[in-house]
């Protein structure tokens, strides 16, 4: 398996999160390019969405994080990327389930609506589960179908 590059993001509202975040690949030995922002500033999710979805969709990341408040807005950003399946999680159910019939490859985080240790449980399964194929698949390659404007 191709090892871990994992491009991560957040505006204000996501900040706080995102380092408890960094903390966790840090100790897994995962590495990770911190897009910013890097404060609890207020700034405009857009920027960050666009420079994770870019890097993923390039194939210079193999994953990406981002966290804003509520996750919708990175998630709406991230999924406008050819290749990107950004996938917002509020549990650790739905980190699994992304992973094994979306392979998602964007995980976004709501840092004002998800405490940190259900996060750090979502990173977890998200991180370690693997795609399932089969008749996954099948969705996947209708998605990559509107990717490249067949449909």
């Amino acid at each position: 398996m191709k090892e871990e590059f994992i491009y991560i993001g957040s505006d204000h509202g996501g900040f706080s999160l995102k380092q408890v975040i960094k903390d966790c690949l840090d100790r897994k030995g995962i590495l990770y390019k911190d897009v910013g922002s890097d404060s609890a500033e207020i700034v405009r999710y857009p920027t960050y969405a666009e420079e994770v979805a870019l890097a993923v969709s390039e194939h210079r990341a193999t994953r990406g994080i981002l966290i804003c408040s509520t996750g919708i807005g990175m998630s709406i950003v991230a999924n406008r990327f050819k290749g990107v399946r950004a996938s917002l999680c509020t549990d650790s159910y739905m980190g699994k389930i992304t992973r094994a019939h979306n392979d998602s490859n964007i995980l976004c985080l709501g840092g004002k609506i998800t405490g940190e240790l259900e996060a750090l449980d979502i990173l977890e399964n998200w991180l370690s589960t693997e795609f399932e194929g089969g008749r996954h698949s099948i969705s996947l390659g209708m998605i990559e179908e509107i990717d490249n404007g067949r449909i």
